[in-house]
């Protein structure tokens, strides 16, 4: 069977086969397969390339010098220009000063060395891109894998992506549960958390972090104040700290905060957050000895498929560069609003809960020019919205 490329493949090979123009940064959570993608637009390549994977005990500013000048050394005239590929780029102290300062010292010599470099913890790779190398980089964004992927990839059936999610490395293991949770947790949840956010972020309270995301994990799609996660943490602290922990958590790509839609910025700013994981195996493997539960109970099944569609939406929202909020008034409420400049969809998700549909007129009627979508509905199947099937605005 042939080996699956997803189509950031086809986007790598593109910008590589391109003449230098910019550094292209391959980002995106641990195991959504980066690596893989890489090897697999390499080999698709007719151009001489180097490939090294930094450490974060063994990569400095000179390893990362004598890996550039050994891809400089392909450049010959009998082959004029090179691929130099830099793996999990953010573990090298001071990257972005010295790729600044190499890429621009090949601009200079016009040298046809073209650069891509990947990472997973998006925190710092945006923060080195800010400092300087701004004009200079494109970003390839490796998102959770969708359903159509995970259909055509592994053969995933619906309940499968819900309970196993899109994370290709655990695909073998879904015959062997125990084994498919010791892989989240010892390749995804815990490297995730200690190597892209402990170790490269000022982190005071590396346990509170971890029960923060082993607390907010399983309320995927509901809301909680931050009092209210205080509440339930047995470490101090205060609720500007679990913010920022919140904010780390999703920029490793775990778990974020979904803020309220509000057109007035000061009060969206200010509610609480409903909490949504990347990807609902994150979720599926904090329930613990409950998670065999999680698809036939019909409250759990009801949070997972919103959180699988919250989910969705999250990935899509990088690619087409719209913002995902929820809303409620009152008793009113609609599980996510999607806004892209002045366009604003409502969208609601039937679960197999009974679920009222005031909320989405309430929200119509305060918000008209907003598109509405039902999520389960006839009009807008889940399987067919999970496999990106459908259009947003």
């Amino acid at each position: 069977m042939a080996e699956y490329c997803r189509p950031i493949v086809d986007t790598l090979v593109s910008r590589m086969n391109e003449p230098r123009r910019f550094i292209q940064m391959l980002v995106g959570p641990r195991q959504t397969g980066k690596s893989t993608a890489l090897r697999q637009a390499l080999a698709r390549i007719g151009i001489p390339s180097h490939v090294a994977l930094a450490s974060i005990d063994s990569s400095s500013r000179d390893w990362l010098r004598a890996q550039w000048l050994q891809a400089r050394n392909l450049v010959t005239d009998e082959a004029p220009c090179a691929v130099l590929v830099i793996d999990e780029v953010q573990l090298v102290s001071q990257w972005s000063s010295v790729v600044k300062e190499l890429w621009d010292e090949d601009a200079w010599c016009g040298l046809d060395l073209r650069v891509v470099l990947s990472g997973s913890s998006s925190l710092l790779l945006q923060k080195g891109l800010s400092e300087g190398l701004t004009g200079r980089f494109e970003i390839i964004r490796s998102t959770h894998w969708g359903l159509a992927e995970c259909r055509q990839a592994f053969g995933y059936s619906l309940d499968d992506f819900l309970f196993f999610g899109g994370y290709p490395g655990g695909a073998p293991f879904k015959g062997d549960k125990q084994r498919w949770l010791d892989y989240l947790n010892d390749a995804v949840i815990e490297p995730s958390i200690s190597k892209d956010v402990i170790a490269l972020e000022e982190v005071r309270k590396p346990a509170l972090m971890r029960k923060l995301f082993s607390i907010g994990a399983p309320y995927s799609g509901q809301e909680l104040s931050y009092r209210k996660i205080l509440g339930q943490l047995d470490d101090a602290g205060n609720t500007t700290t679990i913010a920022h922990y919140l904010d780390l958590l999703d920029g490793a790509g775990l778990l974020c905060g979904v803020q309220k839609y509000d057109p007035k910025l000061i009060r969206q700013k200010a509610s609480s957050p409903r909490l949504l994981v990347y990807d609902t195996a994150l979720m599926t493997a904090t329930y613990g000895t409950y998670r065999d539960f999680l698809l036939t109970d019909p409250d759990r099944r009801g949070h997972l498929v919103e959180s699988a569609v919250g989910a969705c939406l999250l990935a899509r929202a990088k690619q087409e560069r719209f913002e995902v909020h929820w809303w409620r008034e009152g008793a009113n409420e609609v599980d996510f609003v999607l806004t892209q400049g002045d366009a604003v969809t409502a969208i609601e998700v039937k679960s197999g809960r009974v679920k009222s549909l005031k909320g989405m007129a309430a929200f119509i009627n305060e918000v008209p020019r907003a598109k509405s979508l039902v999520v389960g509905s006839n009009a807008c199947p889940l399987e067919r919205f999970l496999a990106g099937e459908l259009a947003l605005f």
